[in-house]
């Protein structure tokens, strides 16, 4: 204990008499006394010496150490901040910070909030669901029974300790969820990620994000679907893009369709994107099937509806003429600072 004393005292005196006068003298003190391997953790280390009757006293005299320490330290680092003359003449404190880099929206989720605007304007409202689903709410439901051939159009993540348990394949499930509520008319958009199990390519990704719509009521047709969606165009992309329909097949639609739109890259030319055919394909529709409405308890004699489903990501690429879908998941700072004053 005495000895442990003795140590104590001599790097006292051995500190208040150093004289810090710039910030590599500082740096030289903190690794000297206060680093991982500095003079202060090695004398901390001294306590497995001490007797166990002398431990406290021991303590307490080492934490008066370590503050002792510390404090000539921050002191030092002060005094040569604001009074240090030398390197006061380097520090200009009147000048403004440096500027943070400004971050911005990715460009999925400024495209989402594009289309969710769009069609709450028209009176639609947003519904959202799990991602975890059970088979009847994303297949069954939707006129997919089981062994429907349709079924291997989605290549589908199922979870191991339930097979009837599944990532979803697409929003429709909530769909389902929504009509099974019962509250008519029903004007929604589910908007949310889907999965499905597909090689990776500047085209195809196993995860990403659809806006899928819905709306049933009375005497709903397929000219209020067209009209809807040509709005929809519209406000999306502009006046000048053209649009056709081009027949289709899903379970849960019928009659089905499949929406196409003037190529904004090659502007209907023709160019690697559209398949050198001057349309992109952006979204599937069509009426409500009336056995899908029987399956969610619907009067299917009494009402009619449109669904719609559209990629996020398609849709995004068209919007900036990204030619390949991998960019959007990456997280490549060069890539995203591109949309920081989109929006």
């Amino acid at each position: 204990m005495d000895q442990l004393v003795k140590q104590i005292e001599q790097h006292k005196k051995e500190i208040l008499a150093l004289t810090l006068n710039n910030k590599e003298d500082l740096e030289a003190f903190r690794i000297k006394y206060l680093g991982t391997k500095g003079l202060l953790k090695l004398i901390m280390g001294e306590m497995k010496n001490v007797p166990a009757d002398q431990k406290k006293e021991a303590g307490q005299l080492l934490n008066e150490f370590k503050i002792f320490t510390e404090s000539f330290y921050e002191e030092s680092l002060q005094g040569i901040g604001f009074t240090n003359k030398k390197l006061s003449a380097l520090i200009d404190v009147t000048l403004p910070g440096e500027s943070l880099p400004l971050g911005s929206r990715h460009p999925i989720s400024i495209v989402h909030n594009k289309i969710v605007s769009i069609f709450q304007r028209l009176g639609f409202s947003i519904a959202e669901g799990p991602e975890i689903e059970d088979d009847w709410h994303n297949f069954t439901a939707l006129n997919l029974p089981e062994n429907h051939p349709a079924r291997d159009m989605q290549d589908t993540f199922y979870i191991s300790q339930n097979p009837d348990w599944l990532l979803r394949t697409h929003t429709s499930s909530v769909q389902i969820r929504e009509m099974e509520k019962g509250n008519l008319p029903l004007r929604i958009i589910c908007p949310g990620r889907v999965y499905r199990n597909e090689t990776i390519s500047a085209r195809a990704h196993c995860f990403f994000n659809q806006v899928e719509g819905l709306y049933i009521a009375e005497n709903v047709s397929f000219a209020d679907l067209k009209q809807t969606l040509y709005f929809f165009v519209q406000e999306m992309f502009g006046n000048d893009v053209k649009v056709r329909f081009r027949p289709s097949y899903f379970p849960f639609t019928e009659p089905s369709a499949e929406m196409d739109i003037s190529c904004l890259i090659c502007n209907g030319e023709g160019c690697n994107v559209c398949k050198k055919t001057g349309w992109v394909e952006i979204l599937g529709c069509g009426m409500v099937h009336p056995q899908v409405l029987d399956n969610c308890g619907i009067d299917s004699k009494k009402y009619t509806g449109f669904a719609f489903g559209m990629g996020v990501e398609r849709i995004t690429m068209l919007t900036y003429q990204v030619k390949d879908l991998r960019l959007f998941s990456e997280n490549d700072v060069r890539f995203l600072k591109q949309f920081t004053n989109a929006v």
